[in-house]
């Protein structure tokens, strides 16, 4: 039985497309690549995010953003050439780190073949220490994600 997910909240999304050099001998997604479409979609999140409000002092001089967590469910195979759309949103921000969600719908067949979530610390890049985010950071995450997002210290 599929499970159901409700992608209207997710205000971001990205298209990928299963690539030769992505699939193993039977011609499915190798499992490791998922992360690396997470990835993609985080940072252009953070580069549209960027965009809209002016964050560019975020990744500047001594700061700079690390994964601290990744997590895959894999519920259904994608497979050469397949159109991916990863729909991702961030969840909730504390005062160091924030955590997107992601859900990844194959575009032709609307099925959603993985979830998955990661977490984000924000760093001082000359002590590998975390710092607070910006207030300015945290603001503009509320406005472009509303209501859904979680914001706690």
């Amino acid at each position: 039985m599929d499970k159901e997910f409700d992608i209207s909240t997710f205000k971001h999304s990205i298209k990928e497309k299963v690539k030769f050099h992505e699939v193993d001998m039977i011609r499915v997604l190798n499992n490791a690549v998922y992360l690396n479409y997470f990835e993609d979609a985080r940072t252009e999140y953070l580069l549209d995010l960027n965009l809209k409000y002016q964050l560019n002092h975020l990744i500047k001089e001594d700061s700079f953003f690390l994964m601290r967590r990744n997590e895959v469910e894999y519920l259904h195979p994608a497979t050469f050439n397949d159109e991916l759309i990863v729909y991702t949103k961030m969840e909730w921000v504390k005062n160091t780190s924030f955590g997107f969600r992601h859900v990844i719908k194959n575009e032709k067949t609307g099925q959603v073949i993985a979830v998955g979530s990661g977490i984000m610390v924000y760093i001082k890049v000359s002590t590998k220490k975390k710092q607070p985010l910006p207030d300015n950071f945290v603001k503009a995450v509320k406005d472009f994600e509303g209501d859904s997002l979680k914001v706690s210290e």
